[in-house]
């Protein structure tokens, strides 16, 4: 049995029809198959339209792996990645080919790698101040850059969804908000300030255009920004706030950053961990806990309510009768 019926199919029927994944994800998984074939090409000599399901057995998928992390120098966390795109075709094929049940369990029997995570980035409040204040708001572009930026690190959105916001998505008013569409195809509303909901309503008013244009467009036609426009406009603007921000100059802001930089602004304030996953858009809590973790100012505040090592620990007593009626208030 050929593979590539089944890996057409995969795309068409599985990611594309049933689960309906993003562009993201599709691009993610093409190009994980894209260097697969064309390592299993080079170890079997046969053309990528010829290779057999069984053709990428265990032993071929694990030394693609190994390819990746010694010749390709990709870190453990995107071998994972790759990884999983593989596992995802081997249990649709299961599904199509029960006759080779065994030969798919084998390959979904190779285990992800442990990886290193490290501490998210984010911005001070001090950095988040100078970099909003880099963009020339006398010109267009500088209100519009310095429109995404607040709203980025305001609603938290991920790059994927602020460019794929549309004028209509905006609603400034009483109750103003912005809906976008996030992984999986999920819709979710998220609240905007009075002072993004101001500037926005002024980046709009600025033009007239229907709610299907992009709120965020391009200069290079009607089209929205690509991400790849929006990490650029990102970094351009960071270096230029790092002239006034000298913390910054040693930070690597992506816009990514700027979602991370939201969330440790909800988390910082008060706010419950679980209320921070919905505002966010993730499936499972657990995502989002990477944020207590790199929240040293809360773990500063837990030592602050232990009792230090070597003390006694005793009842608090207040030092005046007066005090003491008042806290018994």
């Amino acid at each position: 049995m050929t593979l590539a019926p089944t890996l057409e199919a995969f795309f068409t029927e599985r990611l594309i029809g049933q689960r309906r994944v993003s562009p993201h994800t599709i691009e993610a998984y093409r190009d994980t198959f894209r260097l697969l074939l064309a390592f299993a090409q080079d170890q079997t000599g046969t053309p990528p339209s010829n290779l057999r399901l069984e053709d990428l057995d265990a032993a071929l998928v694990g030394s693609f792996l190994h390819h990746l992390e010694v010749d390709r120098g990709n870190s453990a966390r995107t071998r994972n990645a790759r990884l999983a795109a593989i596992h995802s075709l081997f249990r649709y094929a299961a599904l199509r080919h029960p006759e080779h049940a065994a030969h798919v369990q084998r390959v979904l029997a190779i285990p992800a790698k442990r990886s290193r995570r490290a501490l998210v980035e984010f911005l001070s409040d001090e950095e988040v101040t100078a970099l909003l204040a880099a963009p020339d708001q006398t010109t267009t572009i500088g209100r519009r850059d310095h429109a995404l930026l607040l709203l980025a690190l305001q609603s938290g959105q991920r790059v994927s969804e602020l460019v794929g916001l549309r004028r209509g998505d905006v609603i400034v008013g009483v109750r103003s908000h912005v809906r976008c569409t996030g992984k999986g195809r999920k819709e979710r509303i998220t609240p905007l300030s009075k002072t993004a909901a101001t500037v926005l309503k002024e980046f709009m008013g600025e033009s007239v255009g229907a709610g299907s244009e992009p709120l965020f467009a391009s200069t290079h036609g009607a089209g929205s920004l690509s991400r790849h426009a929006v990490g650029a406009l990102v970094t351009r603007h960071t270096a230029t706030a790092a002239q006034s921000c000298a913390s910054l100059q040693s930070k690597q802001v992506t816009p990514h950053v700027l979602r991370h930089t939201a969330a440790m602004r909800l988390l910082q304030a008060g706010n419950d961990i679980s209320m921070i996953a919905l505002w966010l858009g993730h499936e499972s809590i657990e995502t989002t806990q990477i944020y207590i973790h790199a929240d040293l100012a809360l773990k500063e505040k837990a030592l602050e309510r232990t009792t230090p090592i070597g003390v006694n620990s005793g009842r608090y007593r207040p030092p005046d009768v007066l005090l003491a009626f008042l806290e018994a208030l």
